[in-house]
């Protein structure tokens, strides 16, 4: 959420900021701007009004000990009816606090100066390539093909359990799936990151905390008798582990990571992109999620980078990494890029891993602030990352490690599965 001091302050570098995303935000801030201030009128009056009644209350206590009754019951009714008062500009402050909340929590974050304008994916641009895309053999399959194959997946037995986007994995699908998360999870603690178990549901306040409510309200699954939330990714659970703390500003960096299923309601239009494991409502994540002092997070942002790139070349995978423009930047970030492994058995690059600095959005909405040096407690910066998405890393794994023989496993991971092959 962004803080209205800021706003104030920055009101046109906003506008054109947000310009990136497509985005004329020139009537949005004058409504913030006149929310707050008739907030902060209403604040005034309210104050004026308690420091009158205060002043009152003292006074009747003198009048009483003068033996000034008559005077004394004068203020009395007077402090009666700021008291009435108080209440009625209580209410107009709450009214007026909860509209400028409500205008705000509609504004995402302002893009990084790096962020490229552009409306949507075909704008994001290329920084980074590496690996080679093998050449396979003419018989080579797209993954869901080579899943029922090798009885590895089975997508049918999911729809019968519950529907479509909730697949079923089997035998050595299961272990290689297992042995995935049990790498990922040791990459990054061995990096420094300490490993959380979180829950897999969470309540509102968590929701705004990190932005996926009201933005993503509708692709989050509502449990309804308990207001409660399927999460979508870890990072949700994770940072609001820390919401409304105060840091020191020596506990700075916190790192952790943590791995969960994630749920999404909205899975995509039908059609060969979204097959198998392209896209679906039930997966597996390995999430990174880091606390930082605002003077080192972009810092941060690049170690976590170079982080998930050890870990693709660990697979060798082929891979590249997007720095995405203003129109497909999400919410709440300032900063992302994403990592995309090729498929070559579907002739397309497929996205595995979003890292993204949301600088001071998300701790605004969490009031999670650090006691810097100076004195001066201010709000931190977040990040997360996927490291990593488990479907498409599979998919990429079973498409691009095919062969007349079989399925070759990535030799990092044989210790892992305890298997070479799938044959």
């Amino acid at each position: 959420m962004l803080q209205v001091q800021n706003i104030r302050e920055k009101k046109e570098e906003y506008i054109s900021a947000l310009a990136k995303r497509g985005i004329d935000a020139t009537s949005i801030l004058e409504d913030v701007l006149s929310a707050d201030e008739n907030r902060r009128a209403a604040q005034a009056k309210l104050d004026e009004t308690l420091s009158q009644s205060n002043t009152f209350s003292k006074e009747i206590g003198t009048l009483f000990k003068n033996g000034e009754v008559q005077k004394a019951n004068l203020l009395k009714e007077k402090t009666t009816q700021l008291k009435e008062q108080s209440k009625e500009l209580q209410e107009q402050l709450n009214t007026a606090a909860e509209k400028l909340q409500e205008l705000l929590y509609t504004l995402p974050n302002i893009p990084h100066e790096s962020v490229p304008a552009g409306t949507d994916e075909n704008d994001n641009e290329e920084v980074f390539k590496e690996g080679d895309i093998p050449s396979l053999h003419t018989d080579a399959l797209p993954h869901w093909e080579l899943a029922k194959k090798y009885d590895l997946i089975d997508f049918e037995l999911g729809v019968k359990i519950t529907g479509a986007g909730f697949p079923v994995y089997k035998g050595k699908g299961a272990r290689l799936q297992r042995a995935l998360i049990t790498y990922f999870l040791d990459k990054n603690t061995e990096a420094g990151y300490t490993e959380y178990q979180v829950p897999h549901l969470v309540n509102e306040a968590s929701g705004f905390g990190t932005g996926q409510l009201p933005d993503k309200e509708g692709q989050m699954y509502h449990v309804t008798n308990d207001d409660l939330y399927l999460i979508p990714t870890a990072e949700v659970p994770v940072t609001n582990m820390f919401r409304g703390d105060l840091l020191a500003h020596n506990e700075l960096p916190i790192t952790c990571t943590g791995y969960t299923p994630c749920f999404r309601r909205e899975a995509g239009s039908y059609g060969a992109h979204v097959r198998g494991l392209n896209r679906l409502h039930q997966f597996d994540k390995v999430e990174i999620v880091r606390l930082e002092h605002p003077d080192n997070s972009y810092t941060a942002l690049d170690g976590m980078v170079e982080h998930v790139k050890e870990i693709l070349r660990d697979l060798k995978l082929p891979y590249r990494i997007l720095r995405l423009c203003g129109g497909d930047l999400g919410f709440t970030a300032a900063l992302t890029y994403d990592f995309e492994v090729f498929s070559t058995a579907q002739d397309r690059w497929l996205e595995i891993s979003s890292v993204s600095n949301f600088e001071t959005f998300q701790a605004n909405r969490l009031k999670l602030r650090f006691k810097d040096t100076d004195g001066k407690n201010k709000l931190v910066h977040t990040l997360n990352g996927s490291a990593l998405a488990l479907p498409r890393v599979l998919a990429g794994i079973l498409e691009n490690y095919q062969t007349p023989e079989g399925i070759k496993i990535p030799e990092v991971l044989v210790p892992y599965c305890g298997f070479d092959i799938i044959d």
